[in-house]
């Protein structure tokens, strides 16, 4: 036996442990966090109807409501006898789960790089281009034990989707096209989840066009735009849609580094950093950040943070293409 099948063994051991299991993943959701929880807990009910599995976070997605809410909150008594299985988060400040060190024993499933670890149990494989590619994988494993439905397939789908750029990003293998063919031989509804995902608002395409006409771009090459208070007002912006402002600058030839400050409304500055051919994970971890090599994020408490980092990444992306030729 493998030492990945080894650790899915240990993983799947430990929830059969458990008569109660609490799943939580990381603030500020995405397709992989939302998808991965609500996948593993569709399949463990449906495999373990008799035990008590909750989805427990402090926070949702607007983004996402279409695929249903989560759990009620358990009373703390609950997770004295309980596992939390946490997915998706890199580290533990960004648990969505205030309550989750309660729990008798935590269980980490992620594919970030795990630079601060935690939990008494880790299945992390950094290769994989989401956690809900994981959680596919984990089925396929044991899928002569565990169940699945199309509801549940439709989570895991979903968070494959969003988390790979629509299975276009480098992290995506032959294994990840072989799993979501899995998951769509349930019956995929894929029309309707696709118009879910993809149709904007009109207010959203004028954001679009207000973004255009403001993004700068740096001498080297790295695209960049702040979205502050008075822009989400007058766009009527949620904090998530203004997040959704660094997927606007990624196809400018020549730029192969972009970024995206919002204002948050607690006053710090989420950071969203985004690459290709370069990996920009060093540039997340240096303003509080990580995540992944092309994929990452950092938090900023002062505006005049973003000019250093934006500076720093314009060096980043100099001394690459001073030094490769694989970029357009």
């Amino acid at each position: 036996m493998t030492e990945q099948l080894i650790k899915m063994q240990q993983v799947l051991d430990k929830i059969e442990q458990y008569d109660k299991i609490i799943i939580s993943r990381h603030k500020r959701p995405d397709g992989d966090a939302i998808g991965s929880t609500k996948g593993l807990r569709g399949i463990l009910k449906l495999t373990y109807p008799d035990k008590d599995i909750r989805l427990v976070n402090s926070d949702g997605s607007d983004y996402l409501a279409f695929l249903g809410g989560e759990d009620s909150a358990p009373d703390d008594s609950f997770y004295k006898d309980a596992l939390c299985i946490i997915i998706d988060t890199a580290t533990e400040d960004r648990i969505s789960n205030p309550k989750y060190s309660l729990a008798k024993e935590i269980l980490k499933i992620d594919h970030h790089i795990d630079l601060k670890p935690y939990g008494n149990l880790c299945w992390i494989e950094t290769w994989r281009s989401s956690s809900c590619e994981m959680i596919a994988f984990f089925y396929h494993t044991f899928k002569d034990k565990l169940k699945m439905d199309r509801e549940t397939a439709t989570y895991i789908y979903c968070g494959m989707v969003t988390d790979s750029g629509r299975f276009r990003y480098e992290t995506v293998t032959g294994d990840t096209l072989r799993l979501a063919g899995e998951l769509l031989d349930f019956g995929i509804n894929t029309d309707n989840l696709f118009a879910n995902l993809y149709l904007e608002d009109f207010e959203m395409l004028k954001f679009k066009s207000y973004v255009y006409k403001k993004m700068q771009v740096t001498p080297n090459g790295v695209a960049h735009i702040y979205v502050d208070k008075a822009m989400q007002r007058r766009f009527g912006l949620t904090t998530e849609q203004a997040c959704e402002v660094v997927s606007f600058l990624s196809g400018i030839k020549g730029c192969i580094a972009w970024i995206a400050f919002i204002e948050m409304p607690d006053k710090t500055i989420r950071v969203r950093l985004r690459s290709r051919f370069m990996q920009i994970h060093q540039l997340a971890e240096k303003y509080n950040g990580g995540g992944h090599e092309y994929t990452c994020g950092a938090t900023l408490y002062k505006r005049e943070e973003s000019e250093l980092m934006i500076a720093d990444a314009d060096r980043m992306v100099g001394e690459y293409k001073a030094n490769n030729s694989d970029w357009l």
